[in-house]
């Protein structure tokens, strides 16, 4: 690395070419991880290798990389000494999913590992593994240092991505249970009204029901049916109220004073320091508003000179910037103030809405972005 090169690291206005010494991609899958070491300063490619996802596999693709990125100026052609960590950036697929493993063994052993972008493909251009671990790693290569997005790890990250994953599946199961039962409660004549949503208090009922001996087979079979359905809801509540409960625990032994924000329960709590993760992650607030959908872009054509949201990025952090908003437009004297005003200028409720996401994710960020010590709780 130049003295240039070194000074330019150093004020963190430096590109990866000229920050690193080797890139390395790696295009994840459930089975097999696809791996190109490429050289930073010129993107060539330096080898390629296909290693399974075992925990051996994985252990022997790190001494792979260790041995393809240790320089013969490094003094240790054999490759005991594991390679020049600091000279090495792993760019990664999936970080958060297929190869949330992998990731979490490379930053234990050391590397800088980082999401790799969005891959940006010509028309009509070919795609396999091998190509993709390439453009993972040329990805990053024309980006700055500090622009660079770090793999999400530790293990607060990682017990609160599965809870989150756990409370949507039990979500989801007892939405599917209530829609069943509502529709053999239309269906059959069980003694329910169901011109409305079956409520709790009916599913307390019907999960109370016991066998009525002289009922026809029809009746009976949707009787014990509707039974099942309405004892699964319940047990399902139950679990999602502990889950709760274990979310709102970690939060605050992580991050006390978020839950003291207004709209903000455990798991919209959850969802923002999932996706924040750690300090580094996400540069500003900025890049925060584009990880959560709701940065500004403008949008004019002729006389109009509108701006709408950015559609990408975390869709459950969006959705929590959502919850947030509509209760603090419920319960929040400022907020209604504020709704209040914009309604005066002629703005519609909608617009209203995706104007305080973006002010509650800079909120949000500048709380997170805050020292731990400030966090008095």
């Amino acid at each position: 690395m130049t003295i240039v090169a070194e000074q330019a690291r150093a004020t963190g206005r430096a590109t990866v070419a000229e920050a690193y010494r080797y890139v390395v991609g790696v295009d994840t899958h459930a089975a097999t991880h696809q791996y190109a070491v490429l050289e930073a300063g010129t993107g060539g490619v330096v080898d390629q290798a296909e290693f399974g996802t075992s925990a051996k596999a994985l252990a022997r693709a790190a001494d792979w990389i260790a041995r393809r990125t240790l320089s013969a100026t490094d003094g240790d052609p054999d490759g005991d000494r594991g390679g020049d960590l600091g000279s090495v950036l792993i760019s990664m697929e999936g970080t958060g999913s297929y190869g949330a493993q992998l990731a979490v063994l490379l930053l234990n052993a050391g590397y800088r590992v980082v999401d790799a972008p969005s891959p940006k493909r010509e028309r009509g251009a070919g795609k396999n593994d091998r190509i993709d671990a390439i453009v993972a790693a040329r990805g990053v290569l024309h980006r700055r240092v500090e622009k660079l997005a770090d793999a999400r790890a530790g293990q607060v990250h990682a017990s609160l991505q599965t809870l989150l994953s756990a409370r949507n599946a039990m979500t989801k199961e007892r939405t599917r249970a209530i829609n069943a039962l509502h529709a053999l409660l239309r269906t059959h004549p069980l003694g329910i009204d169901a011109r409305r949503k079956v409520s709790r208090a009916s599913i307390a009922v019907i999960a109370g029901w016991r066998t009525r001996p002289q009922e026809p087979l029809g009746l009976a079979t949707a009787r014990a049916e509707a039974v099942r359905l309405a004892r699964r809801i319940r047990a399902l509540d139950g679990e999602v109220k502990d889950n709760e409960r274990t979310l709102k625990a970690i939060v605050t032994a992580t991050r006390p004073s978020l839950l003291q924000q207004t709209g903000v329960g455990p798991v919209n709590a959850a969802i923002v320091l999932v996706a924040w993760s750690h300090p580094g992650r996400v540069r500003n607030e900025a890049a925060f508003a584009k990880l959560a959908g709701v940065s500004p872009l403008e949008v004019a054509s002729g006389t109009r000179n509108e701006h709408r949201l950015n559609p990408t990025g975390d869709r459950q952090l969006n959705r929590a910037l959502h919850s947030i908003a509509n209760t603090r437009l419920e319960h929040d004297d400022r907020t209604r103030a504020y709704r209040a005003r914009r309604t005066a200028e002629g703005l519609s409720k909608p617009r209203i809405r995706r104007c305080l996401k973006r002010y509650i994710a800079r909120e949000l960020f500048r709380h997170l972005a805050a020292p731990p010590a400030l966090d008095k709780t």
